[in-house]
C-alpha cells in the first residue's frame, strides 16, 4: 500500500485528516508544528504524541524526506549547492546564499524541465516529473537544520519550470508563509517562469504579494525564439502584457531575467531592441552573463563588453545591475551539479 504524503497537507486539510482516523482536531495541530516548524522527518520524533498515535501514523502516513547526495561550497563567497536524492532515487538541486540581510535559497520545482531553453543545464534530459509540494518544502527544511540559521529568502529559480507544476506551487507558496509554519513573507518569495502566459494571469488571482520575475533572454520575439522554444507558443508582446497585467492587479513589480549570451544576445542590436522594448516602462532587469555548459556552444561574454552594455541600457533609462555572480567556481548554473551527478552513474553503469 503507498503511504499518504502527510507533508503536502495544509493545515486545514491535516485536522480533517486527523478527524477521519479517530483523533481530535489539536493533533493537527500538534503534528503540523512538528512538521513544519520543528522540521522532524521521523514520527518517532513527535514527543508529545501517544505511541499508539505515532503507529497509526506509521502505518498509513509518510513524512517526505530527501538524503544529500553531494554538496559543493564555494571557496569565494561560501554559496553552497545541494545535491539531494528523493524517495524514487531522482536527483534535484537547491542552492543556499548568504547575504548581509539573510540568508536566501533557491529551490527546484520539477526534476528535469522540458522547457528546453537552449543554454539551460536544466532542460538536458527533458522532464522526469513534477516536484510535490512537500518536496519542494524539504529543501528548504532540510538545509535550515543543517545551517542551524533560519532562511528568510525564497527562489523558485532552480531546475524546472514552477508554472508548469502551478497547483504544487501555489500550494507551496501558501503553507511556507503561513504563520503556522515558518512564516516566510511572501515579499521575500520570488518565482521565475520563461513565460507561461495563462498560469501568469492566474497567479495575479491568487491573492499573493511575490515577486515574478520574467525569463526574457531576447529583446525580439525572433530571438527569444532563437534561445526559448516556449516563445513559438506566446509571444513576447503577450507575454510582457501578462506581466503588466500582474504588476496592474497585485501592484507588485516584476522583474526581467536576461541572461547575457556572448555574441548573442549582448550586441549593439540587442541593446537597441531591449530599449525599444522595455524603455520607460518601470521594469527591473537584471543582466546574468550566461554559465557555459559543455553540451551548449554558449559562451559567457566578456566582463567589459557586459559592463558596456548595461551602461549603454542605463543611459537610456532602464534599471538594470549585473547579477553578482555566486559559486562561479562550482557547478553553479542550474542544472549543472544534477546533469554531472547523473552523467557519471550512467558512465559508472557502462
Amino acid at each position: 500500500m503507498t503511504k499518504i504524503d502527510i507533508c503536502s497537507y495544509n493545515l486545514e486539510e491535516l485536522i480533517q485528516e486527523l478527524k477521519n482516523i479517530g483523533e481530535k482536531s489539536f493533533r493537527g495541530k500538534q503534528i503540523y508544528e512538528w512538521l513544519h516548524i520543528k522540521l522532524v522527518s521521523d514520527f518517532d520524533e513527535m514527543t508529545n504524541l501517544s505511541k499508539d498515535l505515532r503507529n497509526k501514523l506509521k502505518e498509513s502516513y509518510q513524512i517526505c524526506k530527501m538524503k544529500k547526495v553531494a554538496q559543493q561550497i564555494s571557496k569565494k563567497d561560501g554559496t553552497r549547492k545541494y545535491l539531494f536524492e528523493l524517495e524514487d532515487k531522482n536527483v534535484i538541486e537547491s542552492v543556499l546564499m548568504s547575504y548581509d540581510y539573510g540568508n536566501s535559497i533557491c529551490i527546484s520545482s520539477q526534476v528535469g524541465c522540458k522547457m528546453g531553453c537552449r543554454f539551460c543545464a536544466s532542460t538536458i534530459g527533458g522532464l522526469k516529473r513534477n516536484l510535490r509540494t512537500s518536496e519542494m518544502l524539504r529543501q528548504i527544511y532540510e538545509v535550515q537544520k543543517e545551517l542551524g540559521e533560519r532562511i528568510s529568502n525564497v527562489v523558485i529559480m532552480g531546475t524546472g519550470e514552477p508554472m508548469d507544476n502551478y497547483d504544487n506551487f501555489v500550494k507551496f507558496v501558501r503553507m511556507i508563509s503561513d504563520s503556522n509554519g515558518l512564516c516566510i513573507s511572501q515579499r521575500n518569495i520570488t518565482v521565475s517562469t520563461c513565460g507561461l502566459v495563462p498560469e501568469m494571469k492566474k497567479l495575479s488571482k491568487e491573492g499573493f504579494q511575490i515577486t515574478l520575475a520574467l525569463s526574457l533572454h531576447g529583446a525580439t520575439q525572433e530571438k527569444r525564439k532563437e534561445l526559448m522554444p516556449i516563445a513559438n507558443q506566446y509571444s513576447i508582446d503577450e507575454v510582457l502584457s501578462a506581466c503588466e497585467n500582474y504588476f496592474k492587479v497585485t501592484g507588485r513589480r516584476v522583474s526581467l531575467e536576461y541572461s547575457l549570451v556572448k555574441g548573442v544576445n549582448d550586441t549593439e542590436e540587442s541593446a537597441r531592441d531591449l530599449i525599444r522594448l522595455i524603455g520607460g516602462k518601470g521594469y527591473h532587469l537584471n543582466l546574468i552573463p550566461v554559465n557555459p555548459v559543455k553540451e551548449r556552444q554558449y559562451e559567457k561574454p566578456d566582463p567589459k563588453n557586459a559592463l558596456a552594455f548595461k551602461n549603454k541600457l542605463e543611459k537610456n533609462g532602464i534599471n538594470v545591475t549585473i547579477r553578482r555572480e555566486r559559486g562561479s567556481d562550482i557547478d553553479g548554473a542550474c542544472g549543472q551539479l544534477r546533469h554531472r551527478f547523473l552523467a557519471d552513474e550512467e558512465d559508472d553503469n557502462k
